[in-house]
């Protein structure tokens, strides 16, 4: 087999398990997924994700803990979205934040 082709054989076995998962959760009975449960954990998941994403990137560089610019970035939005700022605004301040902190 060559390379071109086990490509092609993962993009095709890829696509028939995204297939197959879209499926299965197609085939859950509304009473589950109307648990209140199941709606609570549907509600945070995406919170722990973003928590997760946010942490790695601005505290880690590969292995090791990184305390530079990007956490001073991070705490001026912070300070912004407890302030109630728009969020184009709380972005551009973090992003202006950190690079002057790196130029300093």
């Amino acid at each position: 087999m060559t390379g071109s082709s086990a490509v092609w054989w993962g993009v095709i076995g890829a696509s028939l398990a995204c297939y197959g998962l879209k499926l299965a959760g197609l085939s859950v009975p509304d009473r589950v997924l109307e648990h209140p449960m199941t709606v609570r954990v549907a509600n945070l998941i995406p919170v722990g994700l973003l928590g997760a994403l946010i942490a790695v990137q601005v505290f880690a560089t590969g292995q090791a803990l990184a305390l530079d610019a990007r956490v001073v970035g991070l705490g001026v939005a912070v300070l912004l979205l407890v302030a109630r700022a728009p969020f184009l605004v709380v972005v551009g301040a973090a992003a202006l934040t950190a690079a002057l902190v790196r130029l300093l």
